[in-house]
């Protein structure tokens, strides 16, 4: 069973370790495949050592989905925990108004879409994550 948390504050005394960008580009929602996988996911990753989670979100949603102008909002802080381990992240939201090609890194292809695609990635996470911003779309005035 997988439990999310989400937080106003950012926890003290955990190590952040993820940032996801719910994206959207011209009223779709961007969501990407990565080339070992048949399931697609969102924009997402690792916050790189000595890198802040601003930085990491920007260097992620370019990564992988060639993202070149964006207005990103932060959402929230939020733990998923299972039944072996508790992760740590933020996630985001993002208007992005230029795409360019995706860097030859590890992302097959993006898709846009008016909702999450059926076949996910992690289909015990990605749903509440995505819900959970877009929720907050409207108080947070970007979208």
């Amino acid at each position: 069973m997988v439990k999310i948390c989400y937080f106003d504050e950012e926890p003290q005394n955990v190590e952040m370790i993820y940032v996801i960008i719910i994206a959207r580009y011209k009223n779709k929602w961007i969501f990407v495949r990565h080339k070992e996988r048949d399931t697609y996911e969102i924009p997402g990753g690792h916050i790189e050592q000595g890198e802040s989670y601003i930085e990491a979100a920007k260097r992620e949603l370019y990564e992988e989905t060639g993202a070149i102008d964006v207005l990103l909002k932060p959402v929230s802080h939020y733990a998923v925990t299972n039944e072996t381990k508790q992760t740590w992240g933020y996630l985001f939201l993002a208007e992005v108004n230029k795409l360019g090609d995706i860097p030859d890194f590890e992302i097959a292809e993006r898709i846009f879409s008016d909702e999450l695609p059926e076949k996910l990635t992690y289909p015990h996470i990605q749903p509440y994550l995505f819900d959970f911003a877009k929720e907050r779309l409207n108080e947070l005035k970007i979208i």
